[in-house]
């Protein structure tokens, strides 16, 4: 049932996103686990139309916040306003209460508008004037950056990036994909209207939450735990790192590895789940140090050096 689910889900989203294919799965792993995406690309490749398509086609509410440097913090969670009516201040619930939160363009907010999101990612409340208000389930957070090389845009912190499960780096598309692109535009598609695509809901909430604890069922090897927490543990004593990943990444290995699993249709993790995850899960938990930064190494490629050095265990 889970890996037909998914199936059924991917060629909806097929019918409006041509290609990337690995962000959507990516996606679909951090949903099914109860987890946050940060998508990094430049404009233009499809990422709203992503988040867009999924809200459809996995039937759940959808809001969109497009962060600017004047954006404030209440802007995200909401506020307090006075209801002359009952002649009490009243809260108003902002954007990111919905399931399904497209922080848009995130990295072009500052530090404290960032913030805000903490909390709701985290916990998945929001609290104001010392109350609390429950977000609705399944919740998760897709943002989007642009690189960071990019004019007008800030570096998130550190806290910030450890809470989405995954960094997906969207490329440009293959030319074969591109024409297809081209060729659904010439037979009407209209990316403002879904409906010319006719991507159909395949699930619901409830379909979800059933697809998040059926993956609790996967059986993973105590060598396998111990490869996740090795790999991890490399990333705190490599050279050319200056900050390595902290337990939650060893966790989200974890999560993640199952989803892969019954993704595929097994029952059982094994280490190439954990390795394919693995630079999705680490690349934006860990910071280089300034010598790796000017031999122009990258995170993939210090997340590779660790996969090649830490053996793999066999499960025959």
């Amino acid at each position: 049932m889970f890996a037909e689910t998914i199936e059924r889900i991917r060629r909806e989203v097929g019918k409006v996103l041509v290609g990337q294919e690995e962000i959507v799965e990516g996606v679909l792993i951090a949903l099914c686990a109860r987890g946050h995406v940060l998508i990094e690309g430049v404009p233009g490749l499809g990422k709203t139309l992503l988040v867009r398509t999924l809200a459809r086609v996995l039937s759940l509410s959808f809001k969109r916040i497009q962060f600017t440097p004047d954006l404030m913090p209440s802007d995200v969670t909401g506020n307090k306003v006075f209801d002359a009516k009952q002649n009490e201040l009243v809260f108003r619930p902002g954007p990111v209460f919905t399931q399904l939160l497209l922080a848009d363009e995130i990295n072009r907010a500052p530090a404290k508008t960032q913030s805000a999101l903490l909390e709701a990612m985290q916990e998945t409340t929001v609290t104001m004037d010392g109350q609390t208000y429950a977000l609705p389930r399944p919740f998760i957070t897709m943002a989007t950056q642009n690189p960071v090389e990019s004019q007008g845009t800030y570096p998130l912190p550190e806290a910030q990036l450890d809470r989405f499960m995954f960094k997906l780096q969207m490329s440009y598309p293959a030319k074969a994909e591109e024409n297809r692109i081209l060729q659904n535009y010439a037979a009407g598609f209209d990316a403002g209207n879904l409906d010319s695509a006719q991507a159909s809901a395949v699930c619901d909430a409830a379909t979800i939450g059933a697809l998040q604890e059926a993956a609790a069922g996967v059986r993973i090897d105590e060598r396998v735990v111990d490869y996740i927490t090795s790999v991890v543990g490399q990333t705190r004593s490599w050279g050319s790192l200056y900050l390595g990943a902290s337990p939650r990444a060893s966790v989200t290995l974890l999560l993640c590895s199952r989803i892969a699993a019954a993704m595929a249709g097994r029952d059982y993790v094994n280490p190439d789940d954990v390795r394919r995850l693995a630079p999705w899960s680490l690349r934006h938990r860990i910071v280089l140090n300034p010598d790796a930064e000017i031999e122009g190494l990258t995170a993939d490629e210090v997340v590779a050096q660790i996969l090649a050095a830490v053996p793999v265990p066999d499960l025959r």
